[in-house]
């Protein structure tokens, strides 16, 4: 990868792991808040469909056993430290990239999981929950194009015309996925979005 191309995975590490953080600590926070308290009502529960109480009682917002955004406050330091690293100049050993790609593996399985079951089981959505999403799908998008471009899942895919496109395609097909995102949430939600008009 070039020079250039690491400064902006690192520069898009830091931001979206910033981001994720910042999303996730309020969620866990919020999450803590409501245990505390019954009565409480999240700041992010603005109306029947952006309601992150609805979200945060079901069985789903603690599926290991624990809140789940302690995953994200726990994660998203990770990828800073990395970004910080990268624009510091570090060169990571291949382990490390091996490593980040089964956690933004891991994390785009589980938000894509997470999507489904706010979408078509809770009925709900909660606006921190969307922004993790929104900065776990490039993520995982940008960590895989770089680990197959230099390699690191073999060198036959480091030159590969898959990694090719994947790089030189990534605006269109990011934006394919949120539009699709989009898509969905305003099918599910139309007969409640169709009467705010």
């Amino acid at each position: 990868m070039s020079e250039w191309s690491d400064r902006r995975l690192a520069l898009g590490l830091l931001a979206a792991g910033l981001i994720g953080l910042v999303a996730s600590t309020i969620l866990l926070i919020e999450r803590l808040r409501l245990a505390g308290d019954e009565d409480y009502v999240p700041t992010c529960s603005l109306n029947p469909v952006l309601s992150c109480g609805s979200i945060m009682e079901s069985a789903q917002a603690s599926l290991f056993g624990f809140p789940n955004p302690i995953i994200g406050v726990a994660g998203f330091p990770v990828l800073l430290a990395t970004g910080a690293a990268l624009l510091a100049g570090a060169s990571l050993a291949r382990w490390y990239w091996m490593g980040l790609q089964v956690g933004v593996t891991m994390a785009v399985a589980l938000v894509g999981w997470l999507a489904f079951q706010s979408l078509y089981r809770i009925g709900a959505l909660c606006p921190y929950c969307m922004v993790v999403w929104a900065v776990v799908v490039p993520l995982f998008y940008y960590v895989t194009v770089r680990n197959l471009a230099q390699g690191v899942f073999g060198a036959a895919m480091a030159g590969s015309a898959m990694t090719r496109t994947a790089r030189d395609w990534h605006a269109p097909v990011l934006l394919l996925v949120f539009v699709g995102v989009l898509a969905l949430i305003a099918v599910q939600f139309w007969s409640y979005w169709s009467t705010l008009w």
